[in-house]
Order: structure tokens, then sequence, then C-alpha cells
């Protein structure tokens, strides 16, 4: 029996400096700058598959491309698609058939339950993988690796980014801090809580720290090792 490889799983995310991933108004808050978006653009074009929660999907109704057109002609150049898979996670299979991404060429993913499998409307425009009673994040990835997905790319939202880091899947995480202040108790935050690998005592491994304009991005490597653990 062959043996699948994970693929290496990057988060990746922006916080303000009280760690708000957006504010409480029905647009997206912007707290990276121009540069910092250039380069999220970049790992997203050295990634193979872009994952999202289905309530990021939602709220953002993102189009998960590699904005760059030297990017993706690089890309092609290298004999993959122009942009990376668009994996989207739902347990219940809701999302709406109107959906930027779904209507942009390339490769779609829905992960959800069986049950969500069986009521959802966007089976036209994309493979639904049912994956049982729950979803089951190393399950997820051990699927993705089956189908050549070799680095993923985690964007969002909480629920999401908690579930990774509370299963130890994460190998990656890039954060980039804005200098900013949300200050409203009600804004969404990066994490959930949780009961993570190692409790509050484990500290990551802070790879490199990259001053980007006025936004600071810190590279963790957060699994559990020898020296952390």
């Amino acid at each position: 029996m062959a043996v699948v490889t994970r693929p290496h799983v990057l988060l990746s995310v922006a916080v303000s400096a009280d760690g708000c991933i957006d504010d409480v108004s029905p647009q997206r808050f912007p707290l990276s700058n121009a540069a910092d978006f250039d380069h999220v653009d970049q790992v997203r074009a050295e990634s193979d598959a872009i994952l999202l929660g289905a309530g990021t999907v939602r709220r953002d109704d993102p189009r998960l491309l590699v904005r760059s057109a030297e990017r993706c002609a690089a890309r092609l150049a290298r004999g993959l698609p122009e942009h990376p898979m668009k994996v989207v996670v739902s347990g219940s299979g809701d999302l709406a058939p109107a959906l930027r991404l779904w209507h942009l060429d390339g490769a779609k993913l829905v992960y959800t339950t069986d049950a969500g499998a069986a009521s959802t409307t966007v089976d036209r425009f994309a493979e639904i993988a049912a994956m049982g009673p729950e979803i089951d994040f190393g399950e997820m990835l051990d699927d993705l690796g089956a189908r050549g997905v070799r680095r993923l790319m985690v964007e969002g939202g909480t629920c999401i980014h908690t579930g990774f880091l509370r299963a130890g899947l994460a190998d990656e995480l890039r954060m980039a801090i804005a200098p900013m202040l949300i200050g409203q108790q009600a804004a969404p935050r990066f994490l959930h809580p949780a009961l993570f690998p190692g409790g509050p005592e484990r500290r990551f491994h802070l790879e490199d720290v990259t001053k980007i304009g006025d936004v600071a991005v810190l590279r963790y490597f957060p699994k559990v090792t020898s020296e952390n653990a």
C-alpha cells in the first residue's frame, strides 16, 4: 500500500495589535497593506491548494486567485494550473451557488459531512467529499495528499485555524500584525478558546520576522517537537 504524504500546512492570518482579524462592520476591514497583500499572493502562487471555512466564504465571497499575471504564467510554465485548487470546509454543505469562486476556472473541492453532501446545492460546481458524520482534519489532509496536494495554504477563518492548531496539524503559521487597535468586544479573533497541544506553557519556534511597510510578519513553526514539548 502506497504511503500518502500529507501536505505542508501553512496557516495565514492578519491580525490587529489587539488580536482581531476584522471589525464588526459588514465590509471586510483591511488590516494589511499593499506590499503584504502582494507577499500573500506570492504564498498563494507557491501553494497547490487554498482552504477556507464556509463562514469566511459566505462573508467575504472571495475569488481565491493568484492576482499576479507573472506568477500565474510561472505556474503554467511549471506545468501547474494557473491558480491553486479552491477548497472549502462546510459541515452543513450550506453554500450559495451564486458565490464567485464556483464560477471561476480551476478545481473546486468541498469537504462536508454525509448530511451536508446530501443537501448541498453546489455539487454542479465543485467536487463534494463526504467525510461521514463529522469532518476530521487529519483525514482531510490524507485525502488532499492522495490528490497530489503538497502545500496547503489555509486562509481562515477562526474555526478552521482553531481546528488545525488544536489537532496539531499546522506546520507553519504566517501572522501579519497590523499597527492598529480594533477595540471592539464583538470583533472576531484569530482563534477560539481550545485545548491546544502542550498547553499555554509550550512556546512556538519563531523562524523569522519580516518588516513589510508598517506590518510585521511573524513566521512560526507551531508543531510540538522535543525542544518545545
